[in-house]
């Protein structure tokens, strides 16, 4: 009887877990509504700026803007945008696996890196991994907002104008659907015609008339669009972790169901068992009695 005890405590337990992980599940898809819209009422914001940006970059001349500047490349500074809880499979690993591979790349090409951890579990992750963390930005993924993303711009900017990077790569979580969020990298800074191609492009068939002069108007943009494309993938990556969480919470249902199943089986099992050997005492015992 111990044994059917442990069994059905078991169960009980397995079920408090699966009614956790369905609530957790809900919350999660309540929550990616809200991330995805503003995600998605973002992205041609964030086109249509890179596609002007394109346009006024490739006329420029690269010396006369210092965030233009193109200089050999010594030291990278690498913002892996994570997280700043689990519970969301491996959604934080594959961002943080993918900074670590590339970090070590570059180390490897005789390049330094420092890093700039945006989201608690970047920020936990590398402080303790041996690499220089030169910038941490943490709580804000719950809320994404502008300021956070300008913060970190200016700072961003300062290390490279200063001189103490030569590179700024992004790395967040890009949202493709709900079941697939994907490591994604964007060169930031130095600003250059060549990581705008694609929005050059699709700017090339429209004609704009600027005033005051493009140059001008690129001193001017060139700040915001940092300010941007932080912006923009960090609400990529608040995205991209309620969609993770929502799944893996429903695979976490499904396996507690799963479970269920097998220790109810193993329950009806052993309660049977049970039942049989009492029978057979029983049996045994009359028959004894008639001997």
């Amino acid at each position: 009887m111990a044994a059917l005890k442990d069994i059905k405590n078991k169960i009980v337990g397995v079920k408090k877990t699966q009614q956790i992980t369905k609530a957790m599940n809900m919350v999660a898809a309540a929550k990616l509504r809200g991330a995805q819209s503003r995600m998605e009422d973002f992205r041609p914001y964030a086109s249509k700026f890179a596609a002007v940006m394109g346009q006024l970059a490739g006329t420029a001349n690269p010396s006369t803007f210092p965030l233009m500047a193109v200089r050999p490349v010594k030291t990278v500074l690498v913002v892996p945008i994570t997280a700043d809880r689990g519970l969301c499979g491996s959604f934080n690993t594959n961002i943080l696996n993918a900074a670590e591979r590339f970090a070590k790349a570059q180390i490897a090409e005789g390049r330094n890196v420092k890093m700039a951890c945006i989201g608690k579990k970047a920020v936990n992750y590398f402080k303790s991994r041996g690499f220089e963390v030169v910038y941490r930005l943490a709580d804000v993924m719950g809320n994404v907002q502008m300021f956070n993303a300008r913060a970190a711009g200016q700072e961003f900017t300062r290390l490279f104008l200063e001189g103490q990077v030569d590179e700024v790569q992004l790395l967040y979580g890009r949202f493709v659907n709900v079941v697939t969020q994907k490591p994604t990298f964007k060169k930031v800074l130095p600003i250059s015609s060549e990581g705008l191609g694609d929005a050059d492009a699709a700017a090339s068939n429209s004609a704009y008339t600027y005033e005051p002069e493009p140059e001008a108007i690129l001193n001017n943009l060139m700040p915001m669009y940092i300010n941007v494309q932080i912006f923009h993938a960090m609400l990529e990556t608040a995205a991209s972790e309620q969609a993770a969480r929502m799944t893996s919470m429903d695979n976490a249902t499904r396996a507690c169901k799963d479970i269920i199943s097998s220790l109810t089986l193993t329950y009806n099992k052993a309660r049977q068992g049970a039942i049989t050997k009492e029978l057979m005492d029983i049996v045994g015992g009359a028959e004894a009695l008639k001997g």
